[in-house]
């Protein structure tokens, strides 16, 4: 298996990790906090769906067009992220659509050589253009360990959690 063959089945198994976690929540859950200011389970999820795209557009902007509605525009006259204001059960498309144009444009890049060029016309992930995919999995992890957090804090049993945990049988298949 080829270096990028195998960090795309990491890619790919961080996905599977996300529906786990999306398919163990309850309707209530999206709102838990911390109770001490910070982010909900909808906040953490929602950042995580918004990374993607929120990097695309700055590095390889034409593959993010797909996950924004050009009609609609935010604050800075940017186009707005198509699920800005979705349910957050609707958050999974989200996440499967931005990890398809990550992917997309990851492949693109490493295969015509050039760098990715955010939008201060600086390169980005200089060493390769697969390192976006290593922060992307990187970056939901930090998010789904606050997230198992808040679950565990809002009262989900020990048993709950540890079904939950199973997702890490995805990482060593």
């Amino acid at each position: 298996m080829s270096q990028i063959d195998f960090l795309l089945e990491s890619f790919h198994r961080n996905a599977r990790v996300n529906e786990v976690l999306f398919e163990a929540l309850a309707p209530g859950d999206f709102v838990l906090s911390d109770g001490l200011g910070g982010w909900t389970v909808e906040r953490h999820l929602r950042h995580m769906a918004r990374f993607r795209s929120g990097w695309l557009w700055n590095i390889a902007r034409e593959y993010a067009h797909p996950l924004f509605d050009h009609t609609q525009q935010d604050a800075e006259g940017d186009s707005q992220w198509r699920w800005q204001d979705s349910p957050p059960g609707e958050l999974t498309d989200a996440l499967v659509a931005g990890d398809r144009a990550a992917v997309q444009a990851v492949q693109a890049h490493l295969a015509s050589g050039e760098p990715f060029v955010n939008s201060s016309r600086e390169a980005a992930y200089l060493s390769s253009p697969a390192h976006f995919l290593q922060h992307t999995i990187v970056h939901d992890s930090h998010h789904r360990g606050q997230v198992m957090a808040l679950l565990r804090q809002g009262g989900r049993t020990k048993g709950q959690m540890d079904e939950l945990d199973e997702h890490w049988a995805i990482w060593r298949e």
